[in-house]
Order: structure tokens, then C-alpha cells, then sequence
């Protein structure tokens, strides 16, 4: 994947010397920012950086705390990221669930490297307490009713891709400890994780992914293959690990009426399973993909 954010990145100017001139800004400008999110129908929110750490060699996960109360998203989706100073505007998925927002006041970013002006400075520049601000939106996003028909979800992810379908992994585990605890809520089906990366140390968040599995070994599986692993594999990560690419025959032995499919990866890969899973009668509504630049 040549980089870390989906395909909706805009330009504003002038820059701005703080975030308050620069959420005010954003308040009065009609029409700015992606598709399904405007000044008037999204938060514009400051946030502020309270946690920074590598995740693998050429991703950097940022923790942000989110000033607006009104501030909310659904899992899935990407926040339209605005840095004080610099003229692009990012575009980056939640890795976090809506939970975590709730309870803490937190999201979490996942940024890979590239010379985008965003990803630059969250790798050069960004230190704790820098302040930005965040809007939401997107239409790739899981969020389940408690009364609505219980899904069993594919996940399917390449890369960062892993980052919108994190989200959703962390809400439906969720949504499961919820209706264990309270006898109630959405019933979650079964959940198959499908990630691909070029080795193991580009596996972003395997031990949060792992963590679910074994929390929930009756409702989340996961297939975590490598396609250029050159070291050995470690014996904790070697029950889950395929050395090649997903195939089609995996992902359609998974087919069934209450299966929904999320892919995000890029665009060669999430072209190839949204068209063989239509060729496999998959109805279109039960496909839902982010594309990837």
C-alpha cells in the first residue's frame, strides 16, 4: 500500500497559526472537506495528541483527546485531519472503537509513512499536546441496531486497511461483552478476520487482534498472512500465520446469506474480492469497501 489514507484529501488555505483560528475557520466555510461531511452536518472538534508510539516500522499510532462532547463516529470511518500550519488536509481511519470514545474521550490514528504533508508531520513533527483538529465522515462504517438481524462479519484487510476494520473488530467484541453482561443488545454472529501484510512486523495491532481471539475463541477467528516474511516466525504468532497471499477460495468458503464482507486495502485487492464475491452472488448491499490510495 503506497499510503496511509483514503482517497478524499483536500487543500484549504491560508494556513492557520493555532487550532482555535482554524476551527473557527472551518465553521464558516460551506462545502469544505470530503463527501458526507460539512461544517453543518459534522463537529469540527480540536483535539489534542496525548499518546505517540510506533507501531511497526513505518506506522506511527497517535492517541488523541477530543475537546467536543457532540464529537462522535461510527466504526469504520475516517476523520478529516487539520494540522495548524500545514495547507493539506488528512484523511485518516479510526482504529479505536466508538467505546473508547465514549468512556475516555480518545480516538486512536494509525499513520504510515509517505511525503503527504499530513503523514510528514505526524512523523516528524507531531509531539504530545500538539494540537489539531478532527471532523468525521465516511460512509464505510459498522453499526448495528439492537433489534436488527444478527451478521456474521468478514473482515478483509491489507496493510493499513487494517485500521477501519480494527474499529469495527473492537465494536463488535463490544457489542458481544455488552449482550453477555446485560442479556440484551445486538447479537453478534461470528467474526473472520482476514490481514495481509508484507511480514509480520508490518502486522499492525496483532496483539490487540489476538487478545479478541483468544478473549472470544467462539465468535472471532483470524488468518494473518505474510507475503515477503524473510525471518522466522514466532511461536506465538505461528498458529495464525499463512505465508502467501488471501485467496478467493478462503474468503468463499465464508459465504452465506448472513454474512456481511468489509474490505480495505489497496485498490488491486479490494477491486479483486468485491468483484469475486459479486461473481459468488453475494448480494452488493453485503459488500461494503473502503478504497485506498
Amino acid at each position: 500500500m503506497s499510503s496511509c489514507y483514503p482517497c478524499h484529501v483536500q487543500i484549504f488555505s491560508p494556513p492557520y497559526s493555532d487550532s482555535k483560528k482554524l476551527i473557527y475557520h472551518l465553521k464558516g466555510c460551506q462545502g469544505l472537506g470530503n463527501k458526507g461531511s460539512s461544517p453543518f452536518t459534522s463537529v469540527v472538534s480540536a483535539a489534542k495528541v496525548c499518546g505517540a508510539a510506533a507501531e511497526s516500522p513505518s506506522v506511527k499510532r497517535l492517541h488523541l483527546l477530543v475537546a467536543d462532547k457532540d464529537f462522535s463516529f461510527k466504526a469504520g470511518q475516517w476523520v478529516d485531519f487539520f494540522i495548524p500550519g500545514v495547507s493539506v488536509v488528512g484523511g485518516f481511519s479510526i482504529c479505536s472503537s466508538p467505546r473508547l470514545l465514549k468512556q475516555e474521550r480518545m480516538i486512536e490514528l494509525a499513520v504510515k509513512y509517505a511525503n503527504h504533508p499530513p503523514a510528514l508531520w505526524i512523523h516528524n513533527q507531531c509531539t504530545l499536546d500538539s494540537e489539531v483538529a478532527v471532523r468525521v465522515g465516511g460512509e464505510f462504517f459498522f453499526d448495528p441496531q439492537p433489534a436488527d438481524a444478527s451478521r456474521n462479519l468478514v473482515l478483509i484487510a491489507g496493510g493499513v486497511g487494517i485500521n477501519p476494520l480494527l474499529s469495527i473488530l473492537r465494536h463488535a467484541a463490544d457489542l458481544h461483552r455488552d449482550r453477555v453482561n446485560k442479556g440484551s443488545g445486538y447479537e453478534v454472529g461470528t467474526i473472520k478476520l482476514f490481514y495481509s501484510a508484507k511480514n509480520t512486523s508490518e502486522l499492525l495491532f496483532k496483539q490487540n487482534i489476538l487478545d479478541l481471539v483468544n478473549e472470544f475463541p467462539e465468535k472471532i477467528a483470524c488468518s494473518l498472512h505474510v507475503t515477503k516474511q524473510t525471518t522466522q516466525i514466532s511461536a506465538e504468532l505461528q498458529p495464525y500465520i499463512t505465508e502467501g497471499r488471501i485467496t478467493e477460495k478462503e474468503i468463499r468458503d465464508h459465504i452465506s446469506k448472513e454474512t456481511l464482507f468489509y474490505i480495505c486495502g489497496p485498490p488491486p485487492m479490494t477491486d479483486f474480492f468485491s468483484k469475486q464475491l459479486e461473481n459468488s452472488h453475494v448480494p452488493k448491499e453485503h459488500i461494503c469497501f473502503e478504497k485506498w490510495w
